[in-house]
């Protein structure tokens, strides 16, 4: 039998052109520890406010630019170490880099609980007195005024300060997983049916196998990679578990009514428009994605459609592949209607390396931007020739064009949006580069090609991260009943999903109950809804484009520009987008139920 495995690059062997340009950050590491040493400096100097925060307009004003000035060095810092730990988890330098970095933060967010604590005594009348006194307090009023309204979950000053002393601890969990994901985990290569010898690791699969047209090649990169899960299944457990228990304790503490109250806070809409969220889309997009399931297990010619059969090309004989550079060219075109400005944004995240793009050992999985004030966006992919990456690529170049523009247009304490929202510009990139390949062909098999990858980015949002948030529904109600939660719960809970959403169109196996374990949004509050949230407002919007075109656009662009100056609600109104209704949802559904059955039609 021939052996022919493909080694992947060391992070020290990948060429600087695939690499982002981490000098904009920092010109060396010495730099950054330099950067470490200010930040304790100005700690000394803001602590001297203590006890005289809200004592004047003035004294306000200048505790306030104090923290402004070290959060912005924090953001900074923090970036180019989580960077340095996202390109390469493998290396000791950046993980001693990371911890020297966690135990900083923990020092700064321990010494400076005294401003909120110190908020939480003012009076909002004489808040009102102050900014019409000190014209710079308008820029901190959303901030002060949120801080206000949490007053009735703050504890004692003293129990805040020991909280947030604790940092390091109640970020283990995230941590523990994001380490040993990237340093711990490794899978056996798998013979194809050829007899060559394939490499696994877990950004290959996802990225790779879990597309190929071949079923051995899916069938057996799937064992090899379920098998690894299995094995730290009851470690994986134990830390999300305590990730879990953290939260329900913590919102016990704060008095909230429950954990998804609490964590509901930051996210600034109400219960109903998360249950609205989940339910809505759980029960009545699970029939379009069975009878999508079904075309695919008779156009692949299966007996039965297992779950890791689920994102395998449906026309095996045409899966376009596309080179970055291509790719770059498409995605840029696709966005050419979002005018001149926007689109000289995307061109800069090409030309100046904003992007990495590089599959090496060590690397972070999946795909993210992450866009630190005062600099620009930077993007994290593992690159594979398929076209399905560039629908990845465009949506990360999505958060990238909302972040530069809310960073150039709002203070750093007004960027970012709520998390409901922080999904729309993102998703938004993507309807628009489906809508441009629609556009520009006019060959069935191409158009079937696309309006697939459409369908994959539902599946991406409404299917694969809805479902995490639905598991995250279940067991945050087990937690807050007292159950037990082991590796057999979250498998059971997250299989039952999986069947209750599937039916009897896939075969869901213990592999699959093992997806709890891929991703890190559980680590995140309850994050993995919102992709949902964000792409029922980018279908809305994308949509009307077609019918309104440049005022739509215009729009779009200075919601973009207000970043987080505004709660989602009021975001989205400015686009024209209601989300405090179950119509918009609907419609979306109803959108991806009209991709399937035309689909069907070519077919």
């Amino acid at each position: 039998m021939e052996k022919t495995l493909e080694k992947r690059l060391n992070r020290s062997e990948v060429p600087t052109e695939m690499t982002w340009k981490l000098e904009d950050l920092f010109q060396t590491r010495l730099e950054w520890l330099d950067a470490l040493e200010d930040i304790e400096k100005d700690l000394v100097e803001i602590t001297a406010f203590k006890g005289s925060v809200i004592s004047s307009a003035n004294s306000l004003v200048n505790s306030l630019l104090a923290y402004e000035s070290i959060m912005l060095k924090l953001v900074r810092t923090g970036t180019y170490v989580s960077l340095r730990q996202s390109e390469d988890g493998t290396n000791s330098q950046n993980q001693s880099d990371s911890l020297q970095y966690s135990a900083l933060n923990t020092k700064v967010n321990t010494a400076l609980t005294f401003i909120q604590s110190e908020l939480l005594h003012l009076d909002k009348a004489l808040f009102e007195t102050y900014l019409n006194e000190e014209k710079e307090l308008e820029v901190f009023k959303l901030a002060v005024e949120e801080i206000l309204e949490s007053k009735p979950h703050q504890l004692l000053p003293e129990t805040e300060e020991a909280l947030a002393a604790l940092g390091e601890v109640t970020s283990a969990p995230y941590r523990i997983y994001q380490t040993s994901k990237a340093a711990d985990l490794t899978f056996d290569s798998f013979v194809d049916e050829n007899g060559k010898e394939l490499e696994n690791s877990f950004a290959m699969f996802e990225n790779l196998y879990e597309f190929s047209p071949n079923h051995t090649v899916r069938k057996e990169a799937y064992q090899s990679f379920t098998k690894t899960l299995n094995k730290y299944k009851n470690t994986y457990a134990a830390v999300y578990a305590t990730e879990v228990k953290k939260q329900v304790a913590l919102s016990k503490l704060r008095k909230y009514e429950s954990v998804t109250h609490m964590l509901l806070k930051s996210h600034k809409i109400t219960l109903e428009m998360y249950q609205n969220q989940l339910s809505v889309i759980f029960n009545e997009l699970a029939p379009h994605m069975r009878k999508l399931a079904n075309l695919k297990k008779k156009q692949l010619g299966l007996d039965t459609l297992h779950f890791y059969d689920l994102k395998a090309p449906l026309d095996v004989d045409f899966n376009p592949n596309t080179t970055y550079e291509d790719a770059k060219e498409t995605i840029l075109k696709s966005l050419e209607v979002m005018g001149p400005e926007y689109l000289s944004i995307m061109e800069k995240a090409f030309d100046e390396r904003w992007i990495d793009y590089s599959d090496n050992v060590g690397k972070s999985t999946g795909a993210f931007c992450s866009s630190p004030y005062g600099v620009h966006p930077y993007i994290l992919i593992s690159w594979q020739d398929h076209m399905r990456n560039a629908f990845v690529l465009a949506h990360e170049l999505g958060h990238a064009g909302h972040f530069y523009y809310a960073n150039k247009y709002q203070r750093v304490v007004n960027t970012r949006p709520s998390m409901y929202f922080i999904e729309a510009p993102s998703t938004f990139n993507e309807m628009l580069l489906g809508q441009y390949l629609l556009k520009n062909t006019n060959d069935p098999q191409m158009k079937r090609w696309v309006i697939l990858q459409l369908l994959g980015t539902y599946y991406h949002n409404f299917v694969t991260h809805l479902l995490e948030g639905e598991f995250q529904r279940r067991i945050y109600e087990l937690a807050e009943k007292g159950t037990p939660l082991t590796a057999n719960t979250f498998c059971e809970i997250k299989g039952n999903v999986l069947k209750e959403f599937w039916g009897d169109s896939v075969v869901i196996d213990e592999g699959a109950s093992l997806t709890w374990m891929r991703q890190p949004h559980y680590y995140m509050g309850l994050y993995p809804y919102t992709y949902s949230a964000g792409l029922t407002a980018s279908t809305a919007i994308s949509r009307r484009i077609a019918s309104e075109g440049k005022p739509v656009i215009d729009a779009w662009i200075e919601v973009l520009k207000a970043g987080g100056s505004k709660k989602p609600e009021e975001l989205l109104k400015m686009a024209g987008v209601d989300l405090t209704t179950s119509a918009p949802i609907k419609e979306a559904v109803e959108y991806v139920g009209s991709l399937v059955d035309e689909l069907d039609s070519l077919l």
